[in-house]
């Protein structure tokens, strides 16, 4: 694959589609799902005297839900999606900090 396909392919997947879900009407209201995307690339090569040269091209794409946007008479208001999994980590990670310093300081009164 050359690396002008690669780089052609990538530009597609970075498209408003990938940002914005198609539109969802029920009952009078209508909800668009928000993603937020992000993508990475590189390439590269090398030529050897004594061998064969090489070469090589990739990329990344990654994609996560933010929230939706909800028309409902005639007002948009957002709502924000919640990312348990990181609630959760930053749950513990406060969790086993205050552990830590509350034995610290149990120790000092000792």
């Amino acid at each position: 694959m050359k690396v002008e396909d690669v780089l052609a392919s990538a530009k597609d997947a970075m498209t408003v589609e990938r940002v914005y879900a198609e539109p969802v009407e029920r009952d009078g209201t209508t909800v668009i799902a928000v993603a937020a995307v992000s993508g990475g690339g590189g390439g590269g090569s090398s030529r050897d005297q004594d061998g064969p040269a090489g070469s090589g091209v990739g990329y990344g794409l990654g994609a996560k839900p933010v929230g939706v946007y909800v028309l409902r008479d005639g007002r948009v208001s957002w709502r924000p999606a919640t990312d348990v999994n990181r609630l959760m980590t930053v749950v513990g990670v406060v969790a086993v900090t205050a552990l830590l310093v509350g034995a610290r300081i149990a120790r000092m009164k000792m």
